[in-house]
């Protein structure tokens, strides 16, 4: 971690935070692709809106908007060359989220549980990022996320891009509410973390054909609508599959061969260790094909989960993105100690604690391998509290 006194050193040197900033030019803003998909990923609710000219004006004009933006624009002001001055006063105060989140109309997210809410999951999505990021405070799960130890230089040279990028105007973006979304886009990009969108479109890929397999299937004649294989991470640098990785891809082969399960979904990120190159959910599905025999389009990869709580959550937004019925059981398939984990009290805590809901039903432990699962909708809420997998 970057000490304290080396931090606050490093981001009050003393070149002002707009020096050598880019001018203001005539033509229209370009479009950065991104950027905007990073945007539209983490931030589908302020992305709507900023793209959407009359949206914003209308929103802006709202006397309550107009004034907590523009003491947020003082505040910003008033930190002259202060760099970490300048992130902090980004950061959505309580009371500010509160304002926007009311200001919205009730019809404007898809998610389940209202604009407002989604509202709030996004400005907290901002001040993670701004915290983690942009002042190098210590993460939720400081092993893998975040930015890792850096040079207090190299941070101050992220944070200074990351104000100017968020001072360019960008083709449809949502800089005319608040600059803090693109700084935060930019933080990330400037840390190369756009984990969010590295698979995308997720139906798409690897995915292309197992999708077009499962929107033909018939599901009223599967047991279970899919086998998860959950993932264990290695933490051994450059191996590409953990020990129990190879553990889970031999037990989902010889589950899969009973015939009762209409597809495989493999479920791990690019996690274990820190920004590794391998994605286990790639790892885990070449193996099936390459040991197992198992045909590529009965296997659906979910490659951005980094916990055992995503792990589910994902697998449920893939099902949904296939068309499968989250009426019917899926079934969970892991090592025992993991499978008595998912099982406990304590994973349920951990789900309302980190998700704010449950994933699913967890429902019977058939054995210490398999546990019947049922999907729940809360799973499609978008939430950048983890901006690497939203």
């Amino acid at each position: 971690m970057v000490r304290r006194a080396a931090l606050a050193a490093a981001l009050m040197l003393a070149t002002p935070a707009v020096a050598g900033a880019p001018q203001a030019v005539t033509q229209a803003p370009v479009g950065d692709r991104v950027t905007a998909a990073l945007s539209a990923r983490l931030f589908p609710l302020l992305d709507a809106v900023g793209a959407d000219p009359a949206a914003t004006a209308r929103l802006t004009a709202q006397p309550q908007i107009a004034a907590m933006l523009a003491g947020r624009a003082a505040r910003r002001t008033a930190c002259t060359a202060d760099l970490a001055c300048l992130v902090q006063a980004l950061v959505w105060t309580p009371e500010e989220s509160a304002t926007l989140a009311a200001a919205l109309p009730a019809g404007l997210s898809h998610a389940d549980d209202g604009a407002a809410a989604q509202a709030l999951r996004e400005t907290g999505g901002i001040n993670t990022i701004l915290r983690d990021y942009g002042l190098a405070q210590v993460p939720r799960y400081p092993q893998i996320d975040g930015a890792g130890p850096i040079d207090p230089l190299e941070l101050r040279a992220r944070v200074q891009a990351a104000d100017w990028l968020a001072r360019t105007p960008r083709a449809r973006s949502a800089q005319a509410i608040d600059p803090s979304v693109d700084f935060a886009l930019a933080l990330l990009d400037g840390s190369d973390r756009t984990d969010a969108i590295g698979f995308d479109p997720l139906t798409g890929g690897r995915n292309a054909a197992a999708t077009a397999r499962a929107r033909r299937l018939d599901w009223t004649r599967w047991h279970y609508t899919a086998l998860i294989l959950t993932g264990v991470g290695p933490e051994t640098p450059d191996m590409p599959l953990s020990p129990y990785g190879k553990y889970h891809i031999r037990l989902a082969a010889e589950r899969f061969a009973r015939g009762d399960i209409a597809t495989i979904i493999v479920t791990g990120g690019r996690a274990h260790p820190r920004a590794t190159r391998f994605t286990e959910a790639e790892q885990m599905r070449q193996a099936l094909i390459d040991r197992y025999g198992i045909p590529a389009d009965a296997i659906l990869i979910e490659p951005y989960a980094r916990h055992t709580t995503t792990n589910l959550r994902n697998a449920a937004r893939l099902l949904a993105a296939v068309g499968a019925p989250f009426d019917r059981e899926a079934l969970i398939v892991c090592n025992p100690g993991q499978s008595e984990m998912i099982t406990s009290a304590a994973f349920a805590q951990r789900n309302q604690s980190e998700l704010g809901y449950m994933p699913g039903r967890i429902g019977a432990r058939l054995s210490p391998t398999e546990v019947e699962f049922r999907p729940s909708p809360s799973s499609l809420r978008i939430d950048p509290r983890d901006p690497l997998d939203p």
